[in-house]
């Protein structure tokens, strides 16, 4: 099939690496948001997935928005059989979905209609679920609502941050979307709709999300920082400094430092080898890395070396 491959980030280069390598189809084009500014000097910088377009000579097309009348134009100038989409990033007008003869896409991050919306993979590790996975989906103009054509299922680790998680799921999400390409190439795969059940929701995350509420359980703060790592990345206030958190590690009920002296929430704890912190429900976390204001992430333990937090509040 004649393919226009919709994408942004990383975690969509995979699959655009999959189609591009799969001898029954051909992407004629790559359908990106535009350059970013990156870094201190603020210089453009190509989308993940624009750079492999360029690295194997594919047109590139990469207006602001879909209103733009030069990329639509184009779009229906290359007549696709099908555009797959992977965390494009833009809103597809009503009318652009019947350009392609199989639709628009997407491979999306969850088992829908589990987590649909924008940061599927984080709300799973938040929210305790020990499977995910991706699926493929013919997209309308509900928001991830569209009929599902597969899935595949992933489990989620004790350990996984969502870059661990969303680093699995784009290579099984991969395979998962070339081989719905070959189905609708061969005639035999028809979408079926969403359950009406189980619907949740998981929208776009920005920074005071991962701000940490040490009045929750450990269990759940270690999730909530699993969710939040590497982005936005999860933080907390000593005083009058913003504290960015590496993943911590619960503190067993029957720990004996608990035992002795238990900690409210927030309060700090400097140990020889760990640095605890109080958690909701007479819970506590050790500390992982630690990255103060200005300065690299460190061990949890050379930070209080140095900033001797010890009976110090986090907020």
């Amino acid at each position: 099939m004649r393919l226009i491959f919709a994408g942004t980030p990383e975690p969509a280069v995979p699959a655009l690496r999959a189609l591009i390598e799969h001898e029954g189809h051909e992407v004629v084009a790559v359908l990106t948001r535009p350059d970013a500014r990156v870094g201190r000097g603020r210089s453009l910088k190509p989308s993940p997935v624009k750079a492999v377009a360029l690295e194997h000579g594919i047109e590139v097309i990469d207006p602001v928005s879909l209103s733009d009348a030069d990329a639509r134009a184009r779009l229906a100038e290359l007549a696709p059989d099908c555009i797959p989409v992977v965390a494009y990033g833009n809103l597809v007008p009503k009318d652009l979905l019947d350009v392609p003869a199989h639709g628009w896409v997407n491979l999306h991050f969850s088992l829908l209609p589990a987590w649909r919306g924008a940061a599927p993979v984080q709300a799973a590790i938040a929210a305790g679920d020990e499977i995910t996975g991706a699926s493929t989906f013919l997209i309308e103009e509900g928001l991830d609502t569209g009929p599902v054509f597969g899935t595949v299922t992933e489990a989620i680790k004790p350990t996984d941050t969502a870059d661990d998680l969303l680093g699995r799921l784009a290579q099984s999400g991969a395979a998962l979307l070339a081989a719905t390409m070959d189905g609708l190439e061969a005639g035999r795969l028809r979408p079926e709709a969403q359950s009406a059940d189980g619907v949740s929701h998981a929208p776009k995350i920005v920074s005071d999300d991962a701000r940490v509420d040490w009045s929750m359980p450990g269990h759940l703060i270690d999730r909530r920082i699993r969710a939040h790592t590497p982005a936005p990345g999860a933080w907390t206030m000593l005083g009058d400094d913003r504290l960015k958190l590496g993943p911590i590690t619960p503190v067993a009920g029957d720990d004996d430092a608990l035992d002795q002296a238990p900690l409210e929430p927030g309060r700090i704890r400097v140990e020889k080898k760990r640095v605890l912190v109080g958690a909701g429900g007479g819970t506590a976390v050790a500390l992982g890395d630690v990255q103060p204001p200005g300065k690299r992430m460190m061990n949890a333990v050379d930070w209080a070396r140095g900033a001797r937090p010890d009976d110090g509040k986090l907020v």
